[in-house]
């Protein structure tokens, strides 16, 4: 017959996930970039700008984290990336934090009786 199944719940699809992040504090007086690099729901590695280099959580995210910190052509660009988050936040910030609608009660959905 076939061979056991390992893992029943596993469907077969794998997935590489990139995230970038920009927060903001204070309008744009503070913003912190972060990258999340994310495989199969586990974060191997992240640069956060707060602290300048990317860090590894797993073995195979601390390869990829001493890789990408000792390579000057993708460490050169990373500063650049909080500017972008600035950048983004003077365009989308009348539609978002400047937005002053109060919420409508028929656009949430009703709690559930118990």
């Amino acid at each position: 017959g076939a061979p056991p199944d390992l893992c029943p719940a596993h469907s077969g699809v794998f997935q590489e996930m990139a995230k970038h992040e920009c927060h903001f504090i204070n309008g744009t007086e503070k913003v912190r970039y972060v990258q999340r690099h994310i495989y199969n729901r586990v974060q191997y590695a992240m640069f956060d700008s707060d602290v300048g280099h990317y860090v590894g959580f797993t073995p195979f995210g601390e390869q990829c984290a001493q890789y990408w910190n000792s390579n000057p052509d993708i460490m050169e660009g990373k500063p650049a990336e909080v500017d972008i988050c600035r950048q983004n936040y003077e365009i989308f910030a009348p539609f978002t934090v400047e937005r002053r609608v109060p919420p409508s009660p028929s656009k949430f959905l009703p709690i559930p009786s118990q």
